[in-house]
């Protein structure tokens, strides 16, 4: 199953930046923060702003610590920054869905671009669109870091790119003006601004998708007064020098309002990682090959002992009467009533419509026995062997029907959802 953290968007035209309104976006997937688990205390900072309008109805503020007053031009910032700035619009295939977010470049020169991770999980291909121009591009998935929620994208095609400015001094401190710049709602168009100030530093948070129900903790995050939105995610939070200082990443709520980016010392060291090449447990590049199957969650060889372990723990009574689902796979968790009586090998649950799994013809109740001539001995092998292909790499594929039947078929992998 996989999941995207911001919501569907409509398309504006273009023009100067909007402000926040009072009402938030509606159908989005919450990117909320949940608890604070740990990190150095804020100062109890207050924030007054005096309204003083744009041509075209945008607005300024002055920003006023508790240490002192420090100004920052909205309008300037936004102008530094708004260059660099890109809408991201992720396919999600196999959610029938679209999710959108926001990014930035970083280098102008190969066309990359950062953003969250959380903006293109379970995207199967990316659109890019520079919110200045209004041109869309599609874009390639370089790689991502899901548990540090980072992405690195780059533009297929494009010319005439401006990277935005990074603050590399990493001096940040509680006061520090700053004006977080996204792609409220999914809407397109200007991007939203929101003026805030850091509020704290080196947080640790839990952030979850409310939809979903699924959570993940990030470290050393920048906590800001600066209103952040589903949307916002993977925007520009920049100073009042109009430098980049984070990524725009978590929204949160209770008794004071807080915002969290990812510091952008530590999502470019990330991205640096991606752009080299190097892969690790937690660094994956590209998008993966995808074979398209539902698999119990088991480590057992036994098909059998597969099915009555997910089972119990799903509590899906069993079912055999689908075929390929299509849309969320979630409800699809029933284990089915007829398998196919082999030793071992990988049961399939439930296979997706239109995957290189579905034009095979495999269906739920077969079980997968080997991939490339390697043998397969569990769900968690299957996965690893199609781990060691790339998207449109053809795959000797082997499968024992219920009835007893062996299949084989070369199928072509396709580009897997981001993770």
């Amino acid at each position: 199953m996989w999941q995207a953290l911001c919501g569907r968007g409509r398309q504006q035209g273009r023009g100067r930046p909007r402000s926040r309104g009072r009402q938030r976006g509606r159908g989005l997937l919450v990117y909320a923060m949940v608890v604070v688990l740990a990190g150095i205390s804020g100062a109890g900072a207050t924030v007054a702003a005096r309204h003083a309008f744009w041509p075209g109805g945008a607005t300024a503020y002055d920003i006023t610590t508790a240490g002192g007053p420090e100004a920052m031009n909205d309008e300037a910032v936004y102008n530094e920054v708004a260059p660099g700035i890109v809408d991201v619009s992720a396919n999600l295939k196999y959610l029938e869905e679209t999710a959108e977010g926001t990014g930035f470049v970083i280098d102008a020169a190969d066309g990359l671009v950062l953003t969250n991770n959380h903006v293109i999980d379970g995207a199967t291909s990316v659109t890019i669109t520079p919110v200045l121009s209004g041109r869309p591009y599609s874009a390639r998935v370089v790689g991502y870091d899901p548990s540090d929620d980072v992405a690195l994208l780059q533009f297929q095609g494009a010319t005439g790119l401006k990277s935005v400015a990074i603050d590399s001094s990493s001096q940040l401190a509680v006061g520090t003006p700053v004006l977080a710049i996204g792609n409220e709602a999914g809407q397109g168009g200007p991007p939203t601004i929101a003026p805030g100030i850091i509020s704290g530093l080196d947080r640790t948070i839990e952030a979850s998708d409310e939809i979903s129900d699924t959570s993940e903790i990030l470290h050393g995050m920048l906590q800001t007064s600066a209103d952040i939105r589903p949307g916002d995610s993977g925007g520009p939070l920049a100073d009042a020098a109009g430098q980049v200082v984070g990524i725009d990443t978590a929204a949160g709520g209770g008794a004071g309002y807080f915002g969290y980016a990812i510091p952008i010392s530590e999502a470019l060291a990330i991205a640096g990682q991606i752009a080299a090449g190097h892969a690790s447990p937690a660094i994956h590049l590209g998008l993966p090959a995808f074979l398209g199957v539902l698999l119990p969650d088991s480590g057992s060889a036994n098909p059998l002992r597969q099915a009555s372990q997910e089972q119990r723990r799903a509590g899906a009574a069993s079912n055999s009467g689908i075929g390929c689902v299509t849309g969320d796979p979630g409800p699809y968790t029933a284990i089915p009533s007829h398998i196919a009586q082999v030793r071992s090998g990988a049961l399939v649950d439930g296979v997706l419509c239109g995957s290189a799994a579905a034009s095979a013809g495999l269906f739920p109740g077969d079980v997968i026995t080997a991939v490339g001539g390697r043998p397969v001995t569990s769900p968690g092998s299957l996965s690893a062997i199609i781990q060691r292909y790339r998207p449109g790499s053809q795959a000797p594929l082997a499968w024992v029907s219920p009835g007893g039947a062996v299949h084989t078929a070369l199928v072509t992998l396709s580009a897997g959802p981001a993770e």
